[in-house]
């Protein structure tokens, strides 16, 4: 993996900068939520809005040194983080049971969606230059667009609140062995003046990997030490100007680029394709504003995405080499740009009524080199598709009573395969379309005694990917481009509020899903392996219970809890023996935050899930047959110190995995051992 210094250019940047940072005479405000970028309405909003949602703060990422985007999620009720094993070996989570095809991912509200197969790595977006993450469950307004069946996940960055603010990390984190095994820098400025703010950010972690647990017996395919081939380099840009012409009105134009590298950790058991990403970018430029209109407003998104995906194939572990046969490089260069309108007024003193328009148009370009290394090198084979994607919604608000609003929302959703070109030397495939109606229904119940209730039913969809409509599987499969959506109804009763001296969230929810796309035999081959297609004929049903708490305990102890319980079934016409995976049954953390002096806080926490259900990494290829392995529950024990030298200057430091624990979520893919990270942070 190639070597690059822009980490040490911005860590002489933050040296730079510290003294200017101490000899500043006010104390640097924290940046605010970039507002024009959320997706989840706050609570002290008039707007109203039903479900569940759970905010993950910048300094709750930064104290426990959560600094990659599926680590800060572990700790949310009702959402699991796991790795997919294979030769992808990608890091994804799971709400409530809906994988990241069902949950979209945004940043600043805008999806980041890849139109081939959408197997977004959540190990590749980072959380230093975040000022919050938001997560919503079950329950998504229409207003948000297309997708969120199952919940909804957006990364908002920051903006400036003084006329001049910044802050400086660096850090480092080392393995069991005391060998330093990862780098981070983050720098962001920002200012707002009268009818103007501007604010960058710019953020690099370079790893080396991490180490294993002690207790890891050494295989044929991995040392002692130091886990092989999973070294990354991510970094991202953000740059955002606004305009604030009057006190309501806003106009911003926000870039962004993001780089990753990764290599492929392999199974330490088992032999397997030796893969790489020399090359994982994503750039977006973006138009966001929000316009008063009388009673009403206008908010506006307009976007053009770009991502750039380079996998690679390697004849052997080395690395050097593409010659033989299963060698390739597979370039994707997708595209995306679409607008999104949303509008509201009131009707009358007792009604809100919101409009959405959504449309977004995706390329997905292709370039499979095979066997690059041969000289001179084969042409390569190139492969086009277009998809538009448009949603029009309607949601009403309606305050039934002065402590009881109802919720009301349906929107028409529609997608459409534009071109499916194949190579040269074979004809474009027939190009499909589907369509589905979405709707929910929420009511909000908020006494004079305190707290608030609320009640939910929604039915949402996800439309098919164009691998799930196209691809053959390396020929074990025959593509259906009129594959249709799945749809899940979900039901939930919930409460936000006080109970005693405790801060209570907590919600119980039921989820059918109707219509799954799974893989049904079709045919077979002339040497008898079973051909299949997608299809939409699997049912399944999600249920469950989650809670979480905050209880100040005295003046100097804080304590926070939270807790899932999930179980999922999965009904398919053709697999008796279907069943759900990479969902424990229960779910765990405790946190303590101890003032132990004015200026220290010591924060002992424990993780703890129960077993999961894996697909085995010994398949055959048959996506009719798949093999299971129960992966053993564990606990982790982490502790982290958070010391404020300065109104100014604070160091964070602590330990991973106190216990040297080892585990796995993935058969063959043992997770790290015991970790131990230090970040410094200057705010001026």
């Amino acid at each position: 993996m190639r070597r690059k210094t822009r980490a040490g250019l911005l860590g002489a940047v933050a040296l730079w900068l510290m003294p200017i940072a101490v000899a500043a005479q006010d104390q640097a405000a924290e940046s605010q939520t970039f507002v024009l970028g959320t997706i989840v309405i706050k609570a002290e909003d008039d707007q109203k809005q039903g479900g569940t949602s759970t905010t993950v703060s910048a300094e709750d990422t930064l104290r426990q040194n959560r600094i990659m985007l599926d680590d800060a999620l572990r700790s949310v009720p009702g959402v699991i983080a796991s790795n997919t094993g294979g030769t992808r070996n990608e890091r994804v989570i799971n709400v409530r049971g809906f994988d990241r095809y069902q949950v979209p991912l945004s940043i600043d509200g805008i999806r980041v969606y890849l139109p081939a197969d959408n197997r977004l790595d959540f190990g590749r977006f980072m959380t230093p230059d975040l000022a919050e993450i938001q997560v919503q469950k079950g329950y998504v307004s229409v207003l948000n667009g297309p997708g969120g069946m199952g919940g909804a996940i957006n990364l908002v960055t920051r903006q400036p609140s003084q006329p001049f603010e910044g802050e400086a990390r660096l850090g480092v984190e080392a393995g069991n062995r005391g060998d330093i095994t990862a780098r981070t820098g983050f720098l962001s400025m920002g200012t707002r003046q009268q009818d103007f703010w501007l604010q960058g950010s710019y953020l690099r972690r370079d790893s080396d990997g991490f180490y294993l647990s002690r207790d890891f017996v050494p295989t044929e395919r991995q040392d002692a030490g130091l886990r092989e081939n999973a070294e990354t380099e991510d970094s991202r840009l953000n740059l955002k100007a606004g305009w604030t012409p009057n006190a309501t009105d806003e106009y911003v134009l926000s870039y962004t680029r993001q780089d990753g590298e990764k290599g492929a950790p392999l199974n330490v058991y088992r032999t397997q394709r030796d893969w790489t990403w020399p090359d994982w970018d994503l750039d977006s430029l973006a138009f966001y504003s929000h316009t008063e209109l009388g009673n009403g407003y206008l908010k506006t998104r307009a976007y053009y995405n770009h991502f750039e995906n380079l996998l690679s194939s390697w004849d052997d572990p080395t690395h050097t080499t593409q010659v033989e046969r299963r060698a390739f490089n597979s370039l994707y260069k997708d595209r995306a740009w679409g607008v999104s309108l949303e509008a509201g007024t009131e009707l009358g003193a007792d009604n809100t009524l919101r409009g959405a328009l959504h449309y977004r148009h995706d390329r997905h370009d292709s370039f499979q080199y095979n066997q690059p290394g041969l000289v001179p090198p084969p042409a390569p084979e190139e492969e086009r598709s277009e998809e538009e994607t448009w949603s029009v919604a309607l949601e009403n608000t309606w305050q039934a009573r002065p402590d009881l609003s109802i919720v009301a929302g349906l929107s028409y959703d529609k997608a459409t395969v534009l071109m499916a070109d194949r190579t040269a030397d074979s004809d474009g495939l027939p190009i499909g379309s589907s369509d589905a109606v979405n709707w929910q229904l929420a009511a909000i119940w908020q006494p004079d005694t305190g707290g608030e209730y609320h009640a939910s039913l929604s039915s949402r969809t996800r439309f098919p990917t164009l691998s799930n409509r196209y691809s053959t599987r390396f020929g074990w499969a025959v593509p259906n481009p009129d594959l249709g959506p799945e749809r899940a109804t979900n039901f939930e009763l919930g409460y936000d509020g006080e109970i005693g001296p405790a801060t209570i969230k907590t919600a119980l929810f039921y989820s059918k899903v109707e219509d799954m796309m799974q893989s049904v035999p079709v045919d077979v081959d002339p040497e008898g392996n079973t051909i299949s297609q997608s299809q939409n004929v699997g049912d399944g049903t999600y249920k469950g219970f989650e809670i979480g708490a905050n209880w100040q305990l005295s003046d100097r102890i804080g304590l926070a809890a939270s807790y899932t319980y999930l179980h999922l079934s999965i009904a398919d016409p053709v697999r008796a023996d279907l069943r759900a995976t990479d969902t424990p049954r229960h779910n765990a953390f405790l946190r303590l935050d101890w003032q132990a002096l004015d200026n220290l806080t010591v924060s002992p926490s424990v993780e703890a899930t129960s077993s999961r259900l894996v697909e085995s990494a010994d398949q055959t290829g048959d996506y009719t047959n798949i093999a299971y392995t129960r992966m053993s529950g564990f606990g982790l024990v982490n502790l982290d110190f958070d010391w404020q030298a300065t109104e100014r200057a604070s160091v964070v430091f602590g330990v991973r995995n106190i216990f040297d624990r080892n585990y796995q979520v993935a058969e063959g893919y043992p997770e790290p051992g015991r970790s131990f990270f230090l970040t410094t942070r200057m705010t001026f």
